[in-house]
C-alpha cells in the first residue's frame, strides 16, 4: 500500500506533468532544477550553507547525507530484502536531512523529471538509490524516453507565479 510520504514514481513524463497541471504548477525546467538543487539562495542560510554558493552535491560539499547506492547515509530502503539485486529502493521523502534551500532529496533517493529534453528523450535529475553519489552532481545530466515508466524515477512540481 502506497503511504502519503512515498516519493511519486512508476509515472511517465507526461503523467508527472498532467499531475502538475491538475494542481495548478508545472515540472520545473532544467536550469530552475539545477539552480533550486545547487545555489544556496537563502538569505538567512543555516550552518553549514553560504548564501550564493554553488555546492557539488544537492545536500552540500559532500552526499552524506543523501539516499543512494554507495557514498550516502546508510539508510534502508523501503524494498522488501532480497527483493532487489542492487540497493534497497527509495526511503520515504523527507527522511534525509534538507540540503541547498531547505531541500529534501534533490540528490539521491529518485531521479525526477524536468520539462527539458529534445524529441521523446526528456532530462531527469537528482540519481537515485540505485546509483552512487557521483550521479547526483550537477553536470551529471540523464535522459530517459518520456514514456519510462520505473521505481526510481519520480517528480516534483513548482508553483508559478
Amino acid at each position: 500500500m502506497t503511504q502519503d510520504n512515498e516519493p511519486a514514481v512508476h509515472l511517465t513524463f507526461d503523467e508527472a506533468q498532467k499531475i502538475c497541471q491538475h494542481e495548478g504548477k508545472r515540472l520545473p525546467r532544467d536550469t530552475e532544477w539545477v539552480n533550486a538543487a545547487f545555489v544556496e539562495q537563502r538569505s538567512q542560510a543555516p550552518d553549514g550553507f553560504i548564501l550564493g554558493k554553488r555546492y557539488r552535491y544537492p545536500n552540500g560539499d559532500s552526499a552524506r547525507q543523501s539516499h543512494c547506492l554507495e557514498g550516502c547515509t546508510s539508510l534502508k530502503g523501503t524494498a522488501p530484502a532480497g527483493s532487489l539485486w542492487r540497493g534497497t529502493g527509495h526511503v520515504p521523502v523527507m527522511t534525509t536531512r534538507p540540503g541547498v534551500n531547505g531541500l529534501y532529496d534533490m540528490g539521491g533517493n529518485v531521479w525526477e523529471w524536468v520539462d527539458t529534453g529534445s524529441g521523446d528523450e526528456r532530462i531527469t535529475r537528482g540519481a537515485s538509490w540505485w546509483y552512487d553519489a557521483s550521479r547526483q552532481v550537477a553536470d551529471d545530466v540523464a535522459t530517459k524516453p518520456r514514456d519510462t515508466r520505473v521505481g526510481y524515477v519520480g517528480f516534483r512540481c513548482v508553483a508559478t507565479f
